[in-house]
């Protein structure tokens, strides 16, 4: 009889990594030493006694009781599509196409699978969200890093941005607000943005996911409301404005110039066609999320508000700690002001005090500011005695 052989993996999946769940193996390994763990790495507010409104919960059930169980189109339900339209008309935005998508995740596959090449590059934010940089690498392809200025609340740096720009370079990828630094960016900024692409022909991919999650009062600009001819791409979904992060449905917004975007747009419809569609029932939920009782948000804020205020107090009172104020979303991405490697700091955090944060260079971060992410989604007893360990940690290290 033949030996069988260990299957090999393909070298796309060499350098793919997501550290917001690679940390978890440090935490399980306290927890089979009997360890207690305070959570504070997941982005889904549910985990952390947050609820899906009922109206959203109830449009996909009745969708399944009239059958809505089948295949759906595979750009999604008419009813979705025309919702999601409708909003993005009502903040200037024009869209060419809408695509319904498993999850703002699927949608941001699709626009890079259905645009870069071998070799090829796309400018992506350190920090940021490294779901973009795992997909490049999937596709042989690479994440072309520009810096956010921690000293100018995490804005972009456009010089570095400009001068990160090659032949091979295919689009600019913005996270407003940004994940994991809770920035929120300006028109001025946006606006910058815009003139670059523009400058060098390139697609702007606008993850805009919080940003009904605005905490300072500022408003959310989305990008393509200032342009209708540059090929701008907006992801957007129900995940984390609308508290349904397993629901996993999302949208891609394509806007630009019809004779820009065209092709393109026809590239990321037949990859939707090759998965046939989001999930159908669920689809229904989000006309009802978009044009329903929306009172859920100004209380998700409030509470939000109130657990940033405490992060960023509790944070900046610890020596060797500083944070900048977080303008949006639920994350707050503290600097570590003692020569340390972040991953190990965070490992040590972890077996030490049980306190599970995200170290900063797994989105991107520079290696001589290290950083660390943590949630500020659970209630003020639960931040209080995370920040209590993480205090005591500290004047025991550092």
């Amino acid at each position: 009889m033949t030996e069988l052989k260990k299957i090999s993996p393909s070298r796309r999946t060499e350098h793919i990594e997501y550290a917001i769940r690679d940390i978890l193996q440090e935490a399980e390994r306290r927890k089979a030493g009997g360890g207690d763990l305070i959570y504070l790495n997941i982005g889904d507010p549910v985990l952390y006694g947050f609820h899906t409104p009922r109206h959203l919960m109830d449009a996909a059930y009745e969708a399944m009781l009239n059958d809505y169980t089948n295949y759906s189109a595979s750009e999604g339900v008419p009813e979705a599509v025309d919702a999601i339209r409708r909003e993005a008309e009502s903040k200037g935005i024009n869209p060419y196409e809408v695509l319904v998508t498993t999850g703002a995740s699927e949608a941001i596959d699709f626009a890079l699978s259905a645009l870069v090449n071998k070799g090829e590059n796309v400018l992506v934010p350190s920090p940021g969200y490294p779901l973009y940089s795992a997909l490049l690498s999937r596709l042989i392809g690479e994440a072309r890093p520009y810096l956010l200025d921690e000293e100018n609340n995490w804005q972009p740096d456009i010089s570095h941005m400009e001068s990160q720009i090659d032949d091979q370079t295919r689009a600019i990828v913005l996270i407003n607000p940004n994940n994991p630094t809770g920035a929120v960016y300006s028109r001025e900024m946006l606006q910058k943005v815009i003139d670059l692409a523009r400058k060098y022909n390139l697609l702007i991919m606008s993850d805009e996911i919080y940003e009904k999650l605005i905490l300072n009062g500022k408003e959310h600009i989305s990008i393509a409301s200032l342009d209708k001819e540059t090929p701008i791409i907006t992801f957007n979904g129900l995940s984390k404005s609308y508290l349904a992060p397993g629901f996993r449905i999302g949208w891609s917004i394509i806007s630009g110039a019809p004779e820009l975007v065209e092709d393109y747009t026809e590239a990321m419809r037949k990859l939707a066609r090759a998965r046939l569609c989001a999930s159908h029932p669920k689809q229904f939920a989000i006309p009802v999320a978009l044009n329903g009782n929306q009172s859920h948000i100004k209380e998700t804020k409030d509470k939000l508000r109130s657990r940033r205020d405490l992060t960023v107090s509790r944070l900046n009172a610890i020596p060797g700690i500083f944070c900048q104020e977080p303008e949006g979303a639920f994350y707050a991405f503290p600097r570590i002001d003692r020569p340390v490697d972040d991953q190990e700091f965070v490992k040590k955090l972890i077996r030490d005090t049980g306190v599970v944060v995200v170290h900063g260079s797994g989105f991107g971060s520079l290696p001589e500011t290290p950083h660390f992410r943590l949630v500020f989604l659970p209630d003020e007893s639960v931040l209080n005695e995370a920040y209590d360990r993480l205090e005591d940690f500290m004047k025991k290290h550092y």
